[in-house]
């Protein structure tokens, strides 16, 4: 199976992208399953019913959301109503929506999407991310009830991630990291066959600190004094993510290779 992961969307410039360049890496590359993170979407903080549409509509089969799933207040109820919004798995046990489904890839093969959020350097302290993999994982085996699955840690921590890596290795087709908008440099296929990356990155403009207009996150860092809101940067964004292919017996992955579309950094993806 060929599935494509991409990282954080960043506003107005990321949702531009996400149009632009989606429908066109679906086709070219012959994509089986697309799976995208959109809770920066809307003004950098959440993801609105209206732009979840419009992401859905690109090309994605599934989103996943992240800390900030519920900033935009129609979130509560939007995800209630479309099964293709995945939240945090281990957010609080009243929130709405659901933090792991299987969805049907192209061809009829099924495939688990789970999402958890770290407990490192979080301004809040989640619940274990482990053990609700562990329970979720138990459920859905590689091989048997689905053919390949697809973990987003969504956490400030590379140690944690990485972790989150190594206990999924051989239960999860693929384990990527979201969250800090800055895309790693470490995409492998661990011992047991599960693809992993620290970080996906952003799909946003990168002439920025980490998605933001420059100038107010510079003022912050320099005087510690904030004098406005910060607003995300509007310039060409870059798509960044994963590319993987799995073997639809085992479910481990087969192949990965880091994904870099448009804007300012070097162009990356799947070569023939």
């Amino acid at each position: 199976m060929k599935i494509l992961f991409l990282g954080d969307v960043m506003g107005r410039s990321g949702r531009s992208a996400i149009s632009a360049h989606l429908p066109r890496l679906r086709k070219e590359w012959n994509l089986d399953f697309v799976v995208v993170n959109g809770e920066n979407a809307t003004s950098g903080a959440g993801l609105s019913g209206e732009h979840a549409k419009l992401i859905l509509e690109a090309g994605a089969d599934v989103i996943t959301l992240g800390d900030h799933a519920f900033d935009q207040k129609d979130m509560m109820t939007f995800c209630e109503k479309e099964p293709r919004i995945i939240r945090p798995l281990n957010f609080s046990k009243i929130a709405p929506g659901k933090g792991a489904r299987v969805f049907e890839a192209r061809g009829g093969r099924k495939v688990l999407v789970a999402q958890v959020l770290g407990q490192v350097f979080m301004k809040r302290p989640f619940d274990d991310p482990f053990s609700a993999l562990d329970a979720t994982l138990r459920q859905f085996p590689l091989g048997g009830m689905v053919q390949a699955s697809l973990i987003d840690i969504h956490c400030e921590a590379t140690s944690e991630k990485m972790g989150v890596g190594h206990f999924c290795d051989g239960r999860a087709s693929v384990v990527v990291g979201t969250h800090t908008h800055v895309p790693t440099g470490d995409a492998m296929i661990l011992p047991g066959g599960t693809a992993y990356l620290s970080d996906a990155g952003m799909c946003g403009d990168y002439n920025s600190v980490i998605g933001m207009v420059k100038d107010e996150p510079l003022r912050r860092f320099v005087t510690g004094m904030p004098k406005a809101r910060f607003e995300p940067a509007a310039g060409e964004a870059t798509l960044s993510g994963l590319y993987i292919e799995t073997d639809d017996r085992t479910g481990k992955a087969t192949r990965v290779e880091m994904v870099r579309q448009g804007g300012r950094l070097q162009q990356s993806g799947p070569t023939a």
